[in-house]
């Protein structure tokens, strides 16, 4: 069984910018030496949800504020359920 390597925020960063300075996948892949396909994938992700979701990729739990927790914890008091 082969185990994935994980990529840190900041070599996804560095896709990001290669993309938007005019690079293409094969060329980005080959600068920061990092597989085709997992290239592909981020830069997909880059277009669909921006940087901020690029780099939150591979996060296992979600960090929220204080003052959205106090929110959800209203809505659902209010409101019976969350959205």
């Amino acid at each position: 069984m082969t185990r994935r390597t994980l990529y840190d925020a900041a070599t996804r960063s560095k896709a990001a910018e290669l993309y938007d300075a005019g690079n293409g996948v094969k060329a980005i892949s080959s600068l920061i030496g990092v597989p085709y396909e997992a290239v592909r994938k981020w830069i997909d992700t880059y277009r669909s949800v921006g940087i901020e979701g690029l780099t939150d990729m591979g996060k296992k739990y979600a960090v929220y504020s204080y003052e959205t927790k106090v929110a959800a914890a209203r809505a659902v008091v209010d409101e019976g359920m969350t959205k």
